[in-house]
């Protein structure tokens, strides 16, 4: 569904388990920091406000998103690691650098969820402007971190 016609913020979240014993991984992008910063105060907000406990929160940060796949992985080889969420913004620019990004990324995303047969969650925007970003990391659009935590949420509750 398009961000115009949903709100990133606005999750049901009716039915999930009890989130107290569950340990979540976040793994966060520098690039754009402005943007992944504001991505993680809703990731980390949304998981505490669903009962997760704070000293069950881990985060990583990592130069750019095309990292995020081996950050991701890193924490989610580990046992004690429930859900892992990545969080980071591609923006257009003039080349097709970003085409390239946002596939690694995105790939490298799923297939560390599909290795460690663990929630691994898709956090990263990839937009035009900067503006569509900002709209969308507690903007207008609602947070795209909000999103990420409440569909680990729901990826364990089912799990479970």
């Amino acid at each position: 569904m398009a961000t115009s016609l949903k709100n990133l913020s606005d999750q049901n979240t009716t039915g999930i388990a009890d989130m107290s014993g569950f340990k979540f991984g976040i793994v966060v992008s520098e690039w754009n920091e402005e943007v992944t910063e504001a991505l993680y105060s809703g990731t980390l907000e949304t998981l505490l406000q669903l009962g997760a406990n704070r000293e069950n929160i881990e985060r990583v940060d990592v130069p750019g998103s095309f990292e995020l796949g081996l950050g991701a992985q890193w924490l989610a080889k580990r046992e004690d690691i429930d859900a892992v969420i990545t969080l980071g913004c591609v923006i257009q620019g003039e080349t097709r650098h970003f085409d390239f990004i946002c596939d690694a990324c995105a790939n490298g995303i799923m297939n560390v969820g599909l290795k460690y047969d663990k929630p691994v969650i898709f956090g990263v925007l990839t937009t035009n402007t900067q503006k569509q970003a900002l709209d969308r990391a507690g903007g207008r659009h609602g947070n795209k971190g909000d999103e990420a935590a409440a569909t680990a949420v729901k990826m364990l509750s089912i799990k479970k």
